[in-house]
């Protein structure tokens, strides 16, 4: 955990991996699937957020295995008592208030947007439309994929599914706003 008893993008890979297996014994390889296929759409691809090994779980005593052997495919997982602690503390951890790197650099650009030139504006505002547009695309994934699990996810996607696409309109009026002309005044 960071000093601010926020967790570390490993422990978020082991708190989805923990709680996929305290929502029901699965094998590994279903697990693994599961876990990448959960991080990767709310993150995208990420070698630092799936780098670290779910073995590891077993090892430290936090998940079992049916064969003993985690690499077992057919072998199923479930969580050890230790396993629900660590899950619960994870659970628990705080919260980084505007942790995302990417709200910076958007904040910077539309700070300093006004020096470039209104062709590179439009430019810049249609590459944060093109991301706003696949993190939409990615939620609404997300919801077809995982929307009918249960508890409250489905409502916190909803959420943020509405702010990603009131953003998006924003940003289309704003990009509409900007002049045609190379020429012209910055907006």
């Amino acid at each position: 955990m960071f000093a601010d008893k926020t967790l570390t993008p490993r422990e978020s890979v082991r708190l989805c991996a923990l709680g996929t297996i305290a929502d029901g014994p699965d094998s590994y390889a279903n697990v693994a699937r599961r876990v990448r296929d959960f991080v990767t759409r709310i993150n995208g691809p990420s070698l630092d957020l799936l780098g670290s090994s779910m073995e590891l779980l077993q090892v430290e005593g936090l998940v079992t295995s049916s064969a003993g052997d985690m690499l077992d495919d057919t072998a199923t997982l479930e969580i050890t008592d230790a396993g629900r602690e660590e899950l619960r503390r994870l659970l628990t951890a705080n919260l980084r208030a505007s942790s995302d790197l990417s709200k910076l650099v958007t904040a910077l650009k539309f700070r300093f947007l006004h020096l470039l030139p209104v062709e590179d504006q439009r430019a810049q505002v249609e590459l944060l439309l093109d991301a706003r547009e696949t993190e939409l695309n990615r939620l609404l994934d997300m919801r077809r994929a995982h929307g009918g699990a249960g508890g409250a996810f489905g409502i916190w996607l909803d959420q943020e599914i509405a702010q990603a696409e009131q953003s998006q309109a924003w940003l289309e009026d704003f990009c509409d706003r900007l002049p045609d002309d190379a020429g012209a005044d910055a907006a």
